[in-house]
């Protein structure tokens, strides 16, 4: 089915995207994510461009394989070799490495990943980097719009922080991309995946937020065994199932309330 998976998860406001990393070429650390991926009902993996990271993927999971890149050649390699989806960005792991993107470069990465690609039929994903000032990634998802692209992921903007709890930083920086998920979805059509300090704990508050999908990164690429990984990707899905039957649980037509 391969994309069809992510996308009826998307429409169900429940779709989960474990990221490997853009630049994580540790074909151990890929493998166990994948798997984990797969044991724990994601909806999705995303792995780094290049051949042996995507034939170790496809060896380790059956679920739908982003290929992400900020070379839009790459991006076009990944099509050819059978990505069901490509990210053009995940910037978040870029910019620990010290690499910085404006709104007209990240555009200009876009418009010419998406002209190379125009033969082929592939779910196409943008990232709008959390560093621009947010009329900035409105007028970004607007212009993703117009060149065709299939949904747009928001990044939070790391604040460096006084406090030795990692979890509070955690929770830090999921809060700028759930706030920037909340802005754009009041603009733009496009479907919205929320990344960035996104936990079992924020993931909900993603979707509540306007978001139809979540990628969840460093919470479950940076664990140091397979089961803690699987563990922390089923904990994910769990707590949307459960944010999903509480909201059907909620009477919210005025026969419903009438019936309490």
């Amino acid at each position: 089915m391969g994309i069809e998976i992510f996308k009826k998860h998307m429409r169900e406001r429940r779709a989960v995207k474990i990221i490997a990393g853009i630049n994580n070429y540790d074909l151990d650390n890929v493998a166990k994510v994948c798997r984990a991926s797969q044991m724990g009902h994601a909806s999705a993996v995303d792995i780094a461009a290049g051949k042996e990271v995507y034939e170790i993927a496809r060896k380790n999971t059956k679920l739908p394989i982003f290929v992400s890149s900020v070379h839009p050649f790459e991006l076009l390699e990944a099509a050819k070799m059978g990505a069901d989806a490509i990210e053009i960005g995940n910037f978040d792991a870029l910019y620990k490495i010290g690499q910085g993107y404006s709104a007209s470069e990240v555009y200009d990465i876009v418009l010419e990943t998406m002209g190379l690609l125009n033969s082929y039929d592939i779910f196409t994903c943008a990232t709008i980097p959390g560093c621009i000032h947010i009329t900035e990634q409105i007028e970004l998802a607007r212009k993703f719009e117009i060149l065709g692209v299939d949904l747009i992921q928001t990044e939070g903007l790391k604040v460096v922080s006084n406090s030795s709890n990692p979890s509070a930083q955690l929770v830090s920086y999921a809060e700028a991309t759930i706030a920037n998920t909340l802005e754009l979805s009041h603009h733009t059509a496009l479907p919205i995946m929320s990344a960035s300090g996104i936990t079992p704990q924020t993931a909900p508050l993603a979707f509540a937020s306007g978001a139809c999908a979540v990628g969840v990164g460093s919470a479950v690429n940076k664990l140091d065994s397979e089961v803690a990984m699987s563990a922390t990707v089923m904990s994910v899905v769990s707590s949307i199932a459960h944010r999903n039957s509480i909201y059907h649980e909620i009477p919210t037509t005025k026969r419903e309330l009438e019936m309490i």
